[in-house]
């Protein structure tokens, strides 16, 4: 298949940065023009001056730090978690996350210095560090990663100009560029294990149903920050397995099927996606 145009190969990546870049300015909109469209934070919000939203591991430290929650609160993050129940539980890191700009500028220069992965670090990393963040909220009464969180350090930063969160966001970023490729992201943070659980059940997936046209140039696992969810839907040890990637880590970025010029990939609901056979003339040489 011939190469496809430029749009095309990043229309998945422009639209997530439209995405961000969008709820940034709705943020800002505020403080900074008087046009309160979302007054708050990630952490929690407010639509239009009426709809609350609530980031559901923020409740759950206020919730063990006993500090109660009103229903607002409650409410905010049922919505919260039913959006990404249906979207894809880590499409927040993909599609939310202002760090996301961050992390994903130090991965395409580690690409471009030809630095590779880096340091293979321990996915349960993130995992013992979420536990240690609810166990010390419960212990200090405290929102404990409200007072790290480089998210909403960076937000904070972005509207008052200056501030000590912006060494923390250089830190993940050189991190990532010097240390380990999409090591905060995939590795550490805690706001991305968190909604990893949610992606686990999530309905909106990323599938490879045309995965028989696949050439094998490994564009897709080059490019995918969490290349391991890949393999158990594109090359399975049965070849009759599923071609949805079910894995919780996967972000829902869609840089996959946007590389892709044999249209393997594509969005679709968890359940009913079936494998597409190729005609003749779509059979890729082996």
């Amino acid at each position: 298949m011939a190469r496809r145009h430029w749009l095309l190969r990043h229309r998945w990546l422009l639209l997530r940065r439209v995405s961000q870049l969008g709820l940034l300015a709705a943020f800002l909109a505020g403080p900074w023009f008087g046009l309160w469209l979302l007054r708050g934070n990630l952490a929690s919000s407010v639509v239009l001056e009426t709809v609350p939203l609530t980031d559901p591991l923020v409740l759950l430290q206020a919730l063990v730090a006993g500090h109660g929650a009103h229903i607002a609160a409650l409410s905010g993050a049922a919505l919260v978690l039913l959006a990404y129940a249906v979207l894809g539980g880590r499409s927040y890191c993909a599609w939310v996350c202002p760090l996301n700009l961050v992390t994903d500028l130090a991965a395409g220069l580690r690409r471009a210095m030809g630095l590779g992965r880096g340091w293979p670090m321990r996915r349960q990393t993130r995992w013992v560090l979420l536990g240690a963040i609810v166990v010390a909220s419960w212990v200090t009464g405290a929102l404990v990663w409200e007072l790290l969180n480089p998210i909403t350090l960076l937000q904070r930063g972005i509207v008052f100009g200056v501030g000590a969160g912006w060494s923390l966001v250089v830190a993940v970023f050189a991190f990532d560029l010097l240390v380990s490729g999409h090591g905060w992201c995939g590795h550490v943070c805690p706001v991305g294990a968190f909604y990893g659980l949610l992606g686990k059940v999530s309905v909106l997936r990323v599938n490879a149903a045309r995965r028989a046209q696949c050439t094998d140039c490994g564009g897709c696992f080059r490019i995918c920050p969490e290349p391991q969810v890949i393999a158990p839907a594109l090359k399975p040890a049965n070849p009759g397995a599923s071609p949805v990637i079910l894995g919780g880590d996967c972000l829902n970025c869609g840089r996959c099927i946007d590389v892709c010029d044999e249209a393997v990939f594509a969005f679709g609901p968890r359940r009913g996606v079936r494998l597409v056979a190729p005609s003749a003339a779509e059979t890729p040489p082996r």
